[in-house]
């Protein structure tokens, strides 16, 4: 089996993911993105490409050992989310080529439950309370939200002041 594709999407307004597809036919998604610099994680993701397509997606180790140490620079979020994306996919790749899920081939599952919250914006503080009964409605004890309406990256001082 071969990596015969590598394809980047990016979804508005923040997001970016990677589909790898085998010759094969088998498709693994992951998902390389550090905020607000998805085009470049993509740009990134689509230069690794060129060593992907053609090799092993089993042998992940070793294609994130030459994609992290191949190059004179290594490390940074850029290429550190583009390799991590792929790595997810190339993971995905082999659960599904194993019929396994990911977690089995990493060694087994290490906790039974985990707590997660709902992102409920915050942008409206009028509808905060609502965002927030609704989340519980659905079976959350936590959420994430923006603690005041949408600021400048520079605004004034009085701005600043109310939103603390």
């Amino acid at each position: 089996m071969k990596i015969r594709t590598v394809t980047t999407y990016q979804v508005p307004p923040r997001w970016a993911f990677v589909r790898i597809e085998t010759d094969e036919g088998v498709v693994g998604w992951g998902e390389p993105v550090v905020e607000g610099r998805a085009a470049t994680v993509c740009a990134a993701v689509e230069e690794l490409s060129d060593y992907l397509v053609g090799q092993d997606p089993e042998n992940i180790e070793d294609l994130w050992t030459v994609m992290y140490r191949g190059g004179f620079y290594r490390g940074g979020p850029i290429l550190m989310s583009a390799i991590a994306g792929i790595d997810q996919a190339l993971w995905d790749i082999k659960g599904r080529v194993h019929d396994m899920p990911v977690h089995q081939l990493l060694g087994g599952r290490v906790r039974d439950r985990i707590g997660v919250y709902s992102w409920i914006g915050g942008d409206r503080p009028s509808d905060t309370a609502r965002q927030a009964k609704n989340a519980v409605e659905r079976g959350f004890s936590a959420v994430k939200m923006n603690g005041t309406e949408e600021m400048q990256f520079i605004d004034s001082w009085d701005t600043v002041t109310r939103a603390v």
